[in-house]
């Protein structure tokens, strides 16, 4: 049993999330730095702060609440990686890399809303 949010493994994947899409993004065009650039950056970054701050908010109900949110953050940040590579930005292992990253956090995600919504009686 985790102790705290950073002893989550979907958290710490989480953080080299939002790391290697600050990397990836930094190669953008310029004239999406207030657009697809900060986008994908703080749609990665609420991942992993939804996932703290439910962990935080020290109710079963809340943090399955959270998850959701850490959960729509990820879908949003897939959706954007499509359109970055479907436009040439960046560069195409690194989009790669990202996308693989954030289909796995996505499956830890929904794995861990369903152990949330089980009653706690149950293992």
């Amino acid at each position: 049993m985790a102790n705290t949010y950073r002893d989550l493994q979907v958290w710490q994947s989480s953080i080299d999330l939002a790391e290697a899409i600050y990397r990836l993004t930094s190669s953008f065009p310029s004239s999406e730095i207030y657009g697809l650039t900060s986008q994908m950056r703080r749609a990665s970054v609420s991942v992993a702060s939804n996932i703290a701050e439910g962990w935080g908010r020290r109710s079963r109900i809340e943090y399955r609440r959270f998850i959701q949110m850490a959960l729509g953050s990820n879908d949003e940040l897939q959706t954007q990686l499509v359109i970055a590579e479907r436009l040439g930005f960046g560069n195409k292992r690194m989009l790669a890399d990202s996308a693989g990253l954030s289909g796995r956090i996505g499956r830890m995600l929904v794995a861990l809303h369903r152990v949330l919504h089980r009653p706690k009686s149950q293992p």
